[in-house]
């Protein structure tokens, strides 16, 4: 019975606080990608103090949290936390091609590229902002555990893949913080580099999340209708 009190607890606060349409509209922001506070206020035309009170009741309520960038220690970025929107409907998108980034294009990008062909019909591909010469040996290894077919990796520059009709997805934030102004449109997972670390574990870390992002926006996303 406490569970179900508790339970019923928080999903009441959640509902409160979606209950109003500026918080509501964050939510629809963030569930295709992470968001600085700042962008939050430009995209929703917000000043930045109600955007903070926002974010505040939000947070509260466990619906997002902030993590600090990897790239720009002073940029922090939200994100929603997925098992408290299990009732929140994802916004239909359109685009031809997917195109995963990170800097390196050696682990994320790679691993999000196999996923999303495994999810969706339509196409994917990853690129690096400054690409390593191969792919790291530990996406090779979570890959194959998975059953995907590392094989044929290849590491590419963002500027030989990316054309201007594709949905690009930055999976981490030195590539998301880099990325040139006009590459549009874009989304950005917050996605923890597993390189630094070099373990399985932060391999696999970075797998289940990147196919749980996958999971949620793999439905929302079709491939525009031919003329």
């Amino acid at each position: 019975m406490n569970t179900e009190r508790s339970t019923l607890a928080d999903r009441a606060r959640i509902h409160a606080a979606l209950g109003e349409p500026g918080r509501l509209a964050i939510v629809d922001t963030l569930i295709a990608g992470d968001v600085a506070p700042g962008e939050l206020g430009a995209a929703l035309d917000m000043p930045t103090n109600l955007v903070a009170h926002h974010l505040k009741v939000l947070e509260d309520a466990g619906v997002v949290v902030r993590t600090r960038s990897e790239g720009d220690r002073r940029r922090t970025y939200v994100r929603l936390v997925p098992d408290a929107l299990t009732t929140i409907t994802a916004p239909v998108l359109s685009a031809p091609r997917v195109v995963f980034v990170c800097t390196q294009n050696s682990a994320r990008s790679q691993l999000a590229a196999a996923v999303w062909s495994r999810r969706s019909h339509v196409p994917a591909l990853s690129a690096g902002t400054e690409p390593a010469a191969r792919v790291h040996p530990g996406a090779v290894r979570v890959a194959r555990k998975h059953g995907l077919n590392p094989d044929t990796w290849r590491t590419s520059q963002v500027e030989d893949v990316v054309q201007s009709d594709d949905l690009v997805i930055a999976v981490c934030d030195n590539a998301y913080e880099h990325l040139h102004p006009d590459v549009r449109p874009r989304l950005h997972w917050s996605v923890p580099d597993p390189a630094p670390a070099g373990t399985d574990a932060a391999f696999e870390a970075a797998y289940r999340e990147i196919a749980d992002r996958i999971d949620r926006l793999a439905p929302a996303l079709a491939a525009p209708e031919r003329a």
